[in-house]
């Protein structure tokens, strides 16, 4: 049986549709998934116990898919079970991305679960190489996309972030810890949405769409429209670190970081193929051939 270990964001719902057999749904407190009913709960102080839940239940597979923000640790909350598993938890806390991933994988594997990931599991979000969108990639990007090459390196060596921005002949924005969406925001001119779909970009996008775009009247016609009437150009390129366990944290696109770059002001996107998963493609697509902005996957 298959178990999610479920985060925040729209990840876990389609990998979840996809399966034959539904899996069993587990979040950590505080990031449950959207659009999807989650059957386990878990403190990260009772993951012993969690652990044995899985296994009572017939679960022999995992899959770590969504966001989840790193918790702390509650000493007053671990249980018996969990105690052993506390210097490997402390270490993770403590550590950066990949370092912390490797070390929840570890506990999982020991524990006798076999780890897939989200790509494995929903093959479909990998797009196949080439330009997705009506507006062509531009010359001279290929060209540009050799600037990301040191810093994807760097990035992987400092263990964060997984983007950059590229104008011209030069890296004017790398991804932090607060990820790709926080990175394009700090370009783009403060903008407020409407408070649509709970506020989350994914659920504004979906609920923006509408029949053929036209419920996007709202978006086109604030403040994008002067950045898009002012920008300056670039291309977001985003892409796996290197050596990175694709199991766990594989690079993903959806509606939200479509909309963001278009505030940002950018000329495209463009993904490494085989390495980055498109949530919700066809609303991607329609949101950039609207702005006038091409998706290629290099």
């Amino acid at each position: 049986m298959l178990a999610l270990i479920a985060g925040r964001g729209s990840l876990p719902a389609t990998v979840a549709a996809e399966q034959d057999v539904p899996p069993l749904v587990t979040s950590l407190l505080g990031n449950a998934p959207d659009r999807l009913a989650v059957d386990i709960t878990f403190r990260i102080e009772q993951l012993g116990s969690f652990l044995e839940k899985l296994t009572d239940r017939g679960v022999r597979e995992v899959c770590f898919c969504g966001m989840i923000t790193r918790p702390g640790i509650d000493p007053s909350m671990i249980d018996a079970r969990t105690m052993p598993l506390v210097p490997v938890l402390a270490g993770a806390v403590a550590s950066g991305e990949d370092s912390a991933l490797r070390a929840v994988l570890s506990i999982f594997e020991d524990a006798g679960f076999a780890v897939r990931g989200a790509d494995e599991l929903t093959p479909s979000l990998l797009p196949a190489a080439g330009v997705l969108t009506k507006t062509p990639v531009p010359k001279g990007v290929s060209d540009q996309l050799a600037l990301a090459a040191p810093v994807l390196a760097l990035q992987g060596k400092k263990d964060v972030g997984q983007a950059c921005v590229i104008r011209g002949n030069e890296v004017i924005a790398q991804e932090d810890t607060r990820g790709t969406d926080a990175m394009l925001a700090d370009m783009s001119e403060a903008y407020t949405r409407p408070e649509l779909g709970g506020g989350d970009p994914l659920n504004f996008a979906v609920d923006l769409m509408g029949e053929a775009l036209g419920g996007m009247a709202d978006w086109l016609s604030g403040p994008v429209t002067k950045a898009r009437a002012t920008a300056k150009g670039g291309v977001l390129f985003k892409a796996p670190k290197p050596d990175q366990d694709r199991r766990v944290d594989l690079p993903t696109i959806g509606p939200g970081t479509a909309m963001r770059a278009a505030e940002a002001g950018l000329d495209g996107i463009v993904i490494a193929a085989g390495g980055v998963m498109v949530l919700d493609r066809a609303q991607v697509v329609a949101i950039l051939d609207e702005m006038g902005m091409y998706l290629w996957v290099h």
